[in-house]
C-alpha cells in the first residue's frame, strides 16, 4: 500500500522543490541559494529528506544486504527489510525543519516506535549488533545524501545540522540498546524465579509470594488455601515411557493447574513431581472445587491419549488462618495431609 503524501510522511521515489531549490537522490543539486546563512535552507533540505525517505530506506537495505553487512535482512521480503526505516528518516528531517527537544524522550510516540523496531528485529532474529550497525548505515547513507547540500549552507548551519541529526540517531540507537536490555533483564529476572521445565514459579518463588499473601491476608483478613499435589505412579512414567514422556506430563499438568487457577491464584513446582497452588481469598470450599476440575481435566486428557494410562495425583490442602499463621505450617499441614492420602491408597 502506498504511503499517505501529507507533510511529514515519507513518500516513495518523489523529489521534491522548495523555495526555489530542488534536491534529488542522484546526488545532483541546483542552488537557488548562497551561503548566506538563510534560514530556509534546513527546512528545505529537511523536506527533501522526509519525500525521500523510502528510497533512502532503500539504500541502507541494500548496503546492509551488500557484503553480507547485516545478514538477517536476507531473510525478509521488501517491505520487512525496510521495516520502520522510513518513518526514522522522515522523523530526522523534521527534526532538521522543526527542531523538538521532547521528539524522543522516553515515552514519546518516536521513543516507542524505536524500541518496538528493536524489539520486532529481534524477533526475526536479528542480533543486537546487527540492530545497531542497522542505524549506523542510515547515518551513512542520510550523510551522503546530504553532503552536496551541504555546499549551500554557511559553516554554523553545516554544525546545527551535525548537531540535530547525530544527536537524534544516537539517541534513536540509544532507545534500541536500552529495549534489548529491558527486554534482557525481564527475562534474567522471569528465569529466576520459574522452573525453566513448566514455567511455574520455582519452589523459593513460590514461598516467597505465598509468605507476601500471607501478610496481605492478615492485614485485610481474609482467608488462603494452599493446596499441594502430588503426582501419582509418575516414577512409572519415567520407567517405561523415558524422562523426555516424563518431562512433557510435567508441563501438561503445570500448563492445567495454572489454567484451572484465577488470574490471582499462584503456582508453583515444588520440585520433581511436587507442585503447590495458592488460592488466594478463597472460600472454605474452593481447594476440593478446584481439585475436581483438576481431576476432571486429568481424565479427559488420559481418555484423549494426551496424558499415559494411570496418571493421576494425591492432594492435600492447608487452610489460613485454621491451619496456621506462616508458610512454613501451612507447608506442613497440606504435606501431612497429602500423605495421609497416599498411604490410605
Amino acid at each position: 500500500m502506498e504511503p499517505a503524501s501529507e507533510a511529514g510522511t515519507p513518500t516513495r521515489g518523489s523529489s521534491r522543490r522548495v523555495e526555489g531549490t530542488k534536491f534529488e537522490l542522484n546526488g545532483t543539486y541546483a542552488p537557488a541559494m548562497t551561503r548566506s546563512g538563510d534560514p530556509g535552507v534546513l527546512p528545505a533540505i529537511g523536506d527533501a529528506i522526509r519525500s525521500s525517505a523510502w528510497d533512502l530506506g532503500a539504500e541502507i537495505v541494500d548496503e546492509g544486504l551488500r557484503d553480507d553487512t547485516l545478514p538477517s535482512l536476507s531473510r525478509l521480503g521488501r517491505l520487512g527489510q525496510l521495516g520502520d526505516l522510513p518513518t526514522f528518516i522522515a522523523e530526522l528531517g523534521r527534526e532538521l525543519a522543526e527542531p523538538a527537544t521532547d521528539r524522543i524522550r522516553r515515552g514519546s510516540p518516536l521513543s516507542v516506535l524505536v524500541r518496538d523496531h528493536a524489539r520486532s528485529r529481534e524477533g526475526l532474529g536479528f542480533s543486537p549488533r546487527e540492530i545497531v550497525i542497522e542505524f549506523l548505515l542510515l547515518r551513512r547513507v542520510l550523510w551522503r545524501f546530504l553532503a552536496p547540500q551541504a555546499r549551500a549552507l554557511a559553516t554554523p548551519q553545516v554544525l546545527d545540522v551535525e548537531a540535530r541529526l547525530n544527536d537524534t540517531i544516537d539517541r534513536l540507537v540509544a532507545e534500541c540498546v536500552a529495549a534489548y536490555f529491558d527486554r534482557a533483564t525481564s527475562e534474567l529476572a522471569h528465569r529466576a524465579r520459574h522452573d525453566a521445565l513448566t514455567d511455574l514459579l520455582d519452589h523459593q518463588a513460590f514461598t516467597r509470594e505465598l509468605e507476601l499473601e500471607l501478610e496481605r491476608a492478615r492485614r485485610y483478613s481474609h482467608a488462603l488455601e494452599l493446596v499441594f499435589v502430588d503426582l501419582d505412579r509418575f516414577k512409572e512414567v519415567n520407567d517405561t515411557l523415558g524422562h523426555l514422556e516424563g518431562d512433557r506430563v510435567l508441563a501438561r499438568i503445570a500448563g492445567m493447574l495454572q489454567a484451572l487457577g484465577r488470574t490471582t491464584d499462584v503456582a508453583g513446582r515444588m520440585g520433581g513431581d511436587e507442585f503447590a497452588v495458592l488460592l488466594i481469598e478463597a472460600e472454605p470450599e474452593a481447594a476440593g472445587q478446584y481439585l475436581a476440575r483438576l481431576q476432571d481435566g486429568l481424565d479427559e486428557l488420559v481418555q484423549a491419549g494426551d496424558l499415559p494410562e494411570g496418571v493421576g495425583f494425591s492432594a492435600g490442602v492447608a487452610h489460613f488462618p485454621a491451619d496456621g499463621s506462616s508458610a512454613e505450617a501451612l507447608f506442613r499441614a497440606a504435606d501431612e495431609r497429602l500423605y495421609k492420602i497416599k498411604r490410605e491408597r
